[in-house]
């Protein structure tokens, strides 16, 4: 089975725990109609104007097909590019999408299935007819949601395909791609691909597409961040010592007593202590190929009036750039904001972690500790005060 109808209460055609089991990073999986009546959240003239920003990560790719040659050019664009473009074979991406549009994000709601720190961004992509971006393969877990027009996307499910990526052009395409599914997907389609999965897929008419990419560091990104946290935290005074030397056999043989004591030298920046290890994670997944800064807007408000406000019906809005997780700490807890740490009751780290807006009740219902952690996320920047007139 590698093909299956939504319905109204499954969005992926099966309980999310069979998916997870059966599917999640081990094989595709075609959903049809997993968004019913599917209406866009953003049009092509949205998405580019948004490539026009000079914060967004836009590209275009384009398609000869006499040549069979690829070109790429990365954005900040400019408004009068687009209509001069032609009406086949190119097609505009735009990365981390949701943090820019509110409806793009809602999107996420319906992955509640998922770890939320587990979820990147959502790109989305406009493609002309024949608009493509090549056969390639993802490392990561990614949802393809059509949401206009029609796409066909072939896939290559098959044990240990081919790999290797043309040295023609600079896009990491693959040099062969043998298809064994052949789909053309509708608006509410959407397709599952495992990391690793050869895919294609081609417009068929203009067409939108919304990608929901997962974080998915690599080893030498995990060990390299972790021990740059280690070396940063480690204590001078701890180094290699050899108090039990006895006269070597040969002065320059490393022996396997040398090599003990150069693990119990390591051993000393304590590299699987799960503490230590959770909280650098939580700061580092929070931080993890960020959308971009957070700063502050202005001067902050005194405490006072930003309760003052809460209580007349304003909401502290979340900062799009920011990400919340956290993580059991003993019988509390601690929350990570975009790389920051703080350590508070369990129902407050829920409930921060969770609200992308925290009117007065959600902020009333903190502990002290809860508020004072808000507060000084807002005092940050990662919330914005909204009175009713600014919504």
């Amino acid at each position: 089975m590698i093909e299956v109808q939504a319905s109204a209460k499954h969005l992926l055609g099966m309980p999310a725990a069979k998916f997870l089991k059966e599917f999640w990073q081990k094989k595709p999986l075609l959903i049809r109609n997993a968004f019913p009546d599917f209406v866009s959240p953003i049009e092509p003239e949205d998405l580019a104007g948004l490539a026009c920003e000079e914060m967004a990560l836009s590209r275009i790719v384009s398609h000869d097909r006499a040549r069979d040659a690829w070109t790429l050019r990365t954005g900040p664009f400019t408004e009068d590019e687009f209509p001069g473009m032609p009406d086949h074979d190119w097609t505009l991406l735009v990365q981390d999408v949701d943090k820019w549009d509110v409806d793009v994000r809602a999107i996420l709601q319906r992955f509640d299935f998922l770890p939320r720190w587990r979820i990147d961004d959502v790109m989305v992509s406009f493609a002309a007819t024949g608009g493509s971006v090549g056969a390639h393969v993802d490392q990561y877990d990614v949802f393809l949601l059509q949401a206009q027009g029609q796409r066909r996307w072939q896939i290559d499910a098959g044990a240990n395909p081919p790999l290797d990526f043309r040295d023609d052009v600079e896009l990491k395409l693959l040099r062969q791609f043998t298809p064994s599914h052949d789909w053309v997907l509708e608006p509410g389609d959407m397709l599952y691909l495992p990391p690793g999965v050869p895919h294609h897929g081609v417009a068929l008419n203009p067409c939108l597409t919304l990608s929901v990419g997962m974080r998915a560091p690599s080893s030498a990104e995990l060990v390299s961040d972790y021990l740059d946290n280690l070396i940063a935290d480690a204590d001078e005074s701890m180094r290699y010592h050899d108090p039990d030397l006895a006269p070597p056999k040969d002065p320059n043989e490393i022996d396997a007593a040398a090599m003990v004591r150069a693990v119990e030298a390591l051993n000393t920046l304590r590299l699987n202590d799960p503490d230590k290890l959770g909280d650098w994670f939580g700061r580092f997944i929070t931080t993890y190929r960020a959308g971009g800064e957070v700063a502050v807007a202005g001067q902050p408000r005194p405490r006072i009036e930003v309760e003052w406000d809460l209580q007349q019906g304003a909401e502290l809005q979340r900062h799009p750039f920011s990400r919340l997780a956290w993580r059991r700490s003993g019988r509390l807890a601690t929350l990570f904001c975009s790389g920051l740490e703080f350590t508070l009751p369990v129902k407050d780290a829920q409930a921060l972690a969770s609200a992308e807006l925290l009117d007065g009740g959600g902020y009333a219902a903190l502990s002290d500790a809860g508020r004072d952690i808000a507060f000084e996320l807002y005092s940050q920047g990662h919330y914005q005060l909204l009175a009713d007139e600014e919504e």
